[in-house]
């Protein structure tokens, strides 16, 4: 099971969206070199606000690009790093992974996935309407959370757009990812 590496994007300053690059660096237990969310300890703001010392579960945000045909169906024109990602992917149900799914990018990376992106209101800043598309409720009532998947770098090295993504699942029992 794969997938292919469409996008990257890192910034180094507070901002909702991400620039697109080359390629990014990731740092084992760091994240993107030079991306204002690297570090051991959490970098998001609200989080910090609750407690600095916490560990940094969000070092890498993906996100399948085939969420954006999703929502430019909808009427939503969304490109890769708008929404804030480090990697844009395709070819993978990251939402379907499990927790501890490792994911090896290119030739030496990899990033254990934590959990998923909580969508935040910043979502409808960058356009209007557009989060309700990112969160919602099944049939059973349960939230879905369509905005990503959040991941710790184990093994640094290189990423870059054309890269293979190869996904190695977790010993079962698998447990269901949820929102970190």
């Amino acid at each position: 099971m794969g997938g292919t590496v469409t996008a990257v994007s890192s910034n180094s300053e507070y901002s909702f969206t991400k620039p697109n690059r080359a390629g990014i660096m990731l740092l084992a237990g760091l994240g993107v070199e030079g991306d204002v969310h690297a570090g051991v300890t959490v970098r998001h703001r609200s989080r910090v606000a609750q407690d600095p010392t916490q560990p940094n579960l969000r070092q890498v945000h993906l996100i399948h690009e085939e969420l954006f045909a999703e929502v430019g169906e909808e009427g939503f024109s969304v490109s890769p790093g708008e929404l804030g990602e480090n990697i844009t992917t395709s070819g993978i149900d990251l939402l379907g992974l499990p927790v501890g799914t490792l994911l090896h990018l290119g030739d030496e990376a990899i990033v254990a996935v934590t959990g998923l992106r909580n969508p935040c209101l910043q979502i409808d800043v960058f356009k209007d309407g557009l989060l309700k598309r990112l969160v919602g409720r099944d049939e059973a009532g349960t939230i879905v959370r369509k905005a990503g998947i959040m991941g710790v770098v184990r093994e640094g090295g290189v990423v870059r757009p054309g890269d293979t993504i190869t996904v190695e699942l977790p010993d079962q029992p698998h447990r269901p990812l949820d929102r970190v």
